[in-house]
């Protein structure tokens, strides 16, 4: 029996145009009315996901939510921290560099700001278009205290000009960090124990859950590890060919109500009619 749903948001639970179908939002509030565990699984910091979990009444006590792609697992109404996996900043100058390299403007995230580090001359950064609301403090690597962690770095620039350039990323940095895509535009790189996997599994233990009691919906690599771990890993209909591969089960796409259909067929049918 599924006990816990763990959802990502863009190019999932979010339709094209950033919005959260009356379908969607009806299939996973009557999960949760069924004592289902409803988890949003994002790259996102939790400031720019409270909105939506105030929408999909995911702030009470018992809630939670995995932030920073599994580098993070908090309670969503209190915003505790459970678990928390991040960079120091000496890795963060090592990822720096490594941007510098590549020509690639460079963002550090914490839990509190979006630092942005002098850019590429004609190559600013794109987060700030995609996260207007939150938090961007111009700085320099001096100017951060030496005790300084990050949640994750990032390139966000023009999605060619980035798939051609982290072409030039050496091995060793995929040895040491985790390093993927979660949009065309944005590459992040993280503590190397960090996928959203990991953040479900961290969970599951607090939980006494197993994995084959958790269904998991995405849409990019960076769900590649929670569609594995899971034992109903959903891939979209509008998924990358790479993570259709490996989910058990390929729903309708974000436009078209899919986790809806995907919980209605697995989870509700079954549930209710045990009951």
């Amino acid at each position: 029996m599924i006990k816990l749903i763990a959802v990502d948001l863009d190019g999932t639970l979010l339709k094209s145009d950033g919005s959260i179908s009356l379908e969607n939002k009806a299939a996973l509030n009557r999960a949760k009315e069924l004592g289902i565990k409803v988890v949003i699984c994002t790259g996102r910091p939790l400031l720019s996901v409270a909105a939506i979990l105030d929408e999909m009444n995911l702030r009470e006590p018992g809630d939670y939510v995995i932030t920073y792609n599994g580098g993070l697992v908090q309670r969503a109404d209190t915003g505790e921290i459970l678990s928390e996996k991040s960079l120091t900043k000496e890795e963060a100058i090592e990822l720096y560099e490594l941007s510098k390299s590549l020509d690639l403007p460079c963002n550090l995230l914490d839990l509190d700001n979006i630092y942005e580090l002098p850019y590429p001359k004609g190559r600013e950064s794109w987060y700030p278009r995609t996260k207007p609301a939150l938090p961007f403090v111009p700085t320099t690597l001096e100017e951060l205290p030496e005790d300084s962690r990050f949640n994750k770095i990032i390139f966000c620039y023009d999605e060619n000009v980035l798939n051609e350039e982290i072409k030039g990323i050496p091995a060793e940095f995929y040895q040491k960090f985790t390093i993927m895509k979660s949009r065309p535009i944005l590459i992040e790189m993280m503590n190397k124990e960090v996928d959203k996997g990991e953040g479900i599994a961290v969970l599951c233990d607090l939980l006494d859950f197993q994995a084959d009691e958790v269904m998991a919906f995405g849409d990019e690599a960076n769900d590649h590890a929670m569609i594995e771990f899971a034992g109903m890993g959903v891939a979209m209909g509008n998924a990358t060919p790479a993570l259709k591969n490996i989910a058990q089960y390929i729903t309708d796409t974000n436009d078209n109500h899919g986790i809806a259909q995907a919980i209605e067929k697995f989870v509700l049918i079954k549930t209710e009619h045990s009951e």
